[in-house]
């Protein structure tokens, strides 16, 4: 079996679920699990929250098909809503609460005979311009619903544009379009994604939708996880395979851009950008062996990356790489190749094993 594993740590997802609800105490929360849980596994997160978590939110019907193959009761948010009339009756089917989240998603609702009424959230668009209506056009489409028989509840939403980035004036814009809407008579409402939830209490709401912090990463660029008190949930591990001396001048992988400036010792690992990690990763990014870091040496191939070892005599054959995980942190990882952890996490492809632990 190749040298590779993704170990998810379901202690520290946990840890961090709770971390959310005491951000916002009295709130409840969707933990967002979609793209196979930020690329932790649906199922695995769904069953490790499914006694703590008051809901999970999905993008698609087929995501929420895994998450009721585990869970059949919790409540469960689509996010994008339907993209078919069809999929109303499937929603109703599979008991979720529906985001419309413009002109022809009501209509279709509308047209749509179910046989359940379904929890609705309509969004508004309160400054993102990716999804939702316009604040008249949502007061039109809550007017249109108000005792529609397929309404069971009628809920409002947003997202931010710019909630990592603390202070920035659209924050501030999208609160007061939000609240400005606040005269209509809703069930719940949901406006804070994680970033919100760790540093915007006026966005707390109902509920709140935790994303990338479940997975113990930062959704801001000068706050770490661990300043935030989050726990990294997944250990990317790979092994030594090979050992080369280098003399000075020779150069090491694709293109030969890099070149040993003395004596070197290489170390080949078990991981490339087919399995996730960065391509774009450039040399001198640090992974961490027996404890210590190491920077990367040459160009990340499909299947292996190779670092430089001169300075860790100890280091040798089957000896346990972490690229990222409690020693290198991913977003620590994701600002050197000027991508964010998200990216990283939801790349770690179907080929990586994973495992999971404290279950």
């Amino acid at each position: 079996m190749r040298p590779l594993v993704a170990m998810v740590d379901l202690a520290a997802l946990r840890h961090n679920y709770q971390l959310a609800k005491q951000c916002a105490p009295g709130r409840k929360a969707f933990a967002v699990v979609k793209a196979n849980a930020y690329g932790h596994g649906s199922p695995a997160a769904v069953e490790c929250l499914r006694d703590v978590a008051d809901g999970f939110a999905v993008a698609s019907l087929e995501e929420a098909e895994q998450v009721r193959s585990v869970d059949s009761n919790a409540r469960l948010l689509l996010l994008e809503g339907c993209f078919e009339p069809s999929e109303y009756v499937a929603a109703a089917e599979l008991g979720l609460d529906v985001a419309v989240q413009g002109e022809a998603q009501l209509d279709a609702l509308l047209a749509a005979h179910i046989e359940r009424p379904l929890s609705l959230w309509l969004k508004l668009d309160s400054g993102m311009h990716r999804l939702g209506f316009s604040a008249d056009a949502l007061r039109r489409a809550h007017a249109c619903l108000q005792g529609a028989t397929q309404v069971a509840e009628l809920n409002l939403m947003s997202h931010f544009a710019c909630a990592d980035e603390r202070g920035h004036p659209l924050n501030e814009a999208q609160l007061e379009q939000f609240t400005g809407l606040l005269d209509l008579e809703f069930d719940n409402r949901s406006f804070a994604n994680s970033a919100a939830v760790l540093t915007m209490s006026a966005a707390h709401m109902d509920w709140l939708r935790p994303g990338i912090m479940l997975y113990g990463a930062s959704p801001f660029a000068e706050l770490s996880a661990k300043t935030l008190g989050l726990k990294p949930v997944m250990t990317l591990t790979a092994s030594i395979i090979a050992i080369r001396e280098v003399s000075t001048g020779e150069s090491v992988g694709y293109g030969a851009s890099w070149v040993a400036q003395r004596p070197s010792r290489i170390a080949t690992v078990s991981c490339g950008y087919a399995d996730g990690y960065p391509r774009t990763a450039p040399p001198g990014t640090c992974v961490a062996i027996r404890g210590q870091r190491v920077p990367l040496a040459g160009r990340v191939s499909m299947d292996m990356l190779t670092v430089d070892i001169t300075d860790l005599p100890p280091a040798g054959l089957g000896d346990a790489v972490e690229l990222w995980g409690n020693k290198i942190p991913i977003d620590e990882l994701a600002q050197a190749c000027g991508t964010i952890g998200y990216e990283l996490l939801t790349k770690v492809t179907q080929r990586v094993p994973r495992r999971y632990i404290n279950g």
